[in-house]
């Protein structure tokens, strides 16, 4: 009995001694990819407001074609480029440079890269020559109410599918920095695909169309592949300052390959469940009732929800599941469930303050960051009201980010492949029944979209504690409970500055609009950490910490 005393905590401490280093470099790393990464959401957000006051209002068939053309492309980046490409050759290639140095890991990611150019290459072909099938697959109810709509978007589409063999190039690159323990510049690089997006898609736009006019979305295609072979570019510098330089090899008969591959392809579903549910909203939005607008509506809900997932579920994610997979190398160890259960608890701590005040603050952020040019109130209340959907799955789509690899860390790589079939199933379901049967607006096909991802991680979350064992669950419920008594205190403070502050937004002066809604986040997110701090959340102590020893340095 004393013997079974004295081993649980000298566990507890083998964990953490082993996962201590990892966590130093960790917290540091999210600083820097948080920091990163919210340049870039911004400027895509930019992005998107461009489009908006450009292509709105009477426009917004249009601007839904531009939206629904860079689907396929886009999904395409998220499930093979951003998604399982990348997170099966992360989980390789760390594991081959802890175990059998960096000239093994470089010879992997040559191959992968050449593999990569050729295949992406490829498919960029077959997108291209097939753009008209796929268009009419993806938006059914076009195709006799609103042939021209199909049209065009076929015309956009053959533009940007090429697209995907730029950012598949990119995110290998990224792969490998961060495998390396690069994190600035690989978070930095999609900031620069939105700059070069916008600058080049305004300019030839302007050159073919100074009226901004349909033909103009023509430039922002254009700007689109631009910015893509930008991206790629600016992390190149980075890559060679560690050591690699690429030469072409075809040997990809390459037990290294062999085990990407075999990671990669269960991943492609597992891993793009919420991207297809995301196009999934998108085809039978064509379906309802409203035919132009909804695309774009929830188009732009989901890029506000991204602004939020992208700083916290994968920065956290991009930081972790290198270290998860490292330490994976000696099997489900204490330090690796402590690594897990450590980025669960960062994802919980940020996003779900983030969840509600886009739910309930949803109306008045819309409407300050489109509501210009051609944007109608119209608009800003059917993208609100999508908006308020996407909002409630945030915590959910930020948290598969960081359990989901953690999966192919442990080469258990088909449980999440079967986890995401059901999501899909369940999103596809609640779609079906929503459009045609009870004939309900857009607004819902986002609101499946977040009840898959709550079903998702849920099973996932179930798996993980079959396979690997305790998650510290007792830990993380005490966690949840903290969490809870503190966003009910927030969302009263947004629900008060709703009604009286904000009352009547659109009626006041811009400075005063800006001043009042970031009085109104400041306020409630003072709030929501000041409770988390009383009740003696150890991941705000932690923040509160460094962030103290920081300004110390300063």
């Amino acid at each position: 009995m004393s013997d079974d005393t004295k081993e649980e905590p000298t566990k507890k401490e083998v964990a953490q001694a082993s996962a201590g280093a990892e966590g130093r470099v960790n917290t540091k790393a999210f600083g820097i990819v948080t920091i990163a990464i919210f340049s870039s959401r911004i400027l895509g957000l930019v992005r998107e407001m461009l489009l908006a006051a450009l292509f709105a209002g009477e426009n917004r068939k249009w601007l839904d074609c531009f939206n629904q053309a860079f689907r396929t492309p886009n999904l395409l980046r998220d499930l093979f480029a951003e998604g399982a490409l990348s997170t099966a050759f992360v989980t390789t290639f760390s594991k081959k440079m802890q175990s059998e140095g960096d000239e093994s890991a470089w010879q992997l990611a040559r191959k992968m890269l050449t593999l990569a150019a050729v295949f992406m290459s490829i498919i960029s072909v077959f997108g291209v020559l097939l753009a008209p099938f796929i268009i009419r697959l993806l938006s059914p109810g076009w195709i006799t109410e609103t042939p021209e709509k199909i049209e065009y978007t076929v015309r956009l589409a053959q533009i940007m599918y090429p697209f995907i063999l730029l950012v598949s190039l990119a995110a290998l690159v990224m792969a490998m920095l961060n495998a390396k323990r690069v994190f600035g510049m690989p978070a930095v690089s999609s900031t620069f695909f939105n700059i070069g997006s916008m600058v080049v898609g305004g300019l030839v736009g302007w050159w073919i169309d100074p009226t901004f006019g349909k033909d103009a979305l023509i430039g922002f295609a254009v700007g689109t592949l631009a910015g893509g072979l930008l991206q790629l570019l600016v992390q190149l510098p980075s890559l060679r300052k560690v050591g690699f330089k690429f030469r072409p090899d075809f040997g990809w008969k390459d037990s290294g390959v062999s085990k990407v591959l075999s990671l990669m392809w269960p991943a492609v579903l597992s891993g793009s469940a919420v991207q297809i549910n995301v196009m999934l909203s998108s085809i039978f939005a064509s379906c309802l009732v409203i035919k132009d607008g909804p695309v774009t509506w929830l188009g732009q809900a989901f890029r506000l929800v991204q602004l939020p997932l992208g700083l916290f579920g994968v920065a956290v994610a991009t930081v972790t599941v290198p270290a998860m997979s490292r330490l994976a190398t000696e099997g489900v160890t204490p330090a690796f469930r402590h690594m897990l259960g450590r980025g669960l608890k960062l994802v919980f701590l940020m996003t779900l303050p983030a969840a509600v005040g886009l739910a309930i603050l949803a109306e008045p952020i819309i409407s300050l960051i489109f509501q210009r040019g051609r944007y109608t109130a119209y608009d800003t209340h059917m993208a609100a009201i999508a908006l308020q959907s996407y909002a409630w799955g945030l915590v959910f789509f930020s948290s598969i980010k960081v359990i989901q690899p953690a999966f192919y860390a442990i080469e258990r790589r088909f449980v999440p492949l079967v986890v995401s079939l059901v999501a899909v199933a369940v999103s596809a379901t609640m779609n079906t029944i929503t459009v045609f049967w009870l004939k309900l607006g857009h607004e819902w096909l986002a609101l499946s979209t977040s009840v898959s991802a709550f079903v998702n991680f849920a099973l996932l979350f179930y798996a993980m504690r079959k396979v690997a064992g305790d998650l510290d669950s007792k830990g993380l419920a005490i966690n949840a409970g903290k969490l809870l008594v503190s966003v009910i205190c927030m969302a009263a403070v947004c629900w008060i500055c709703n009604a009286t502050l904000l009352a009547h937004f659109t009626e006041k002066a811009l400075v005063l609009r800006i001043l009042f809604l970031c009085v109104t986040i400041g306020g409630a997110a003072a709030v929501y950490f000041g409770m988390n701090a009383l009740l003696k959340n150890e991941e705000v102590a932690e923040f509160g910490t460094i962030l103290r020893r920081k300004l110390g340095r300063k």
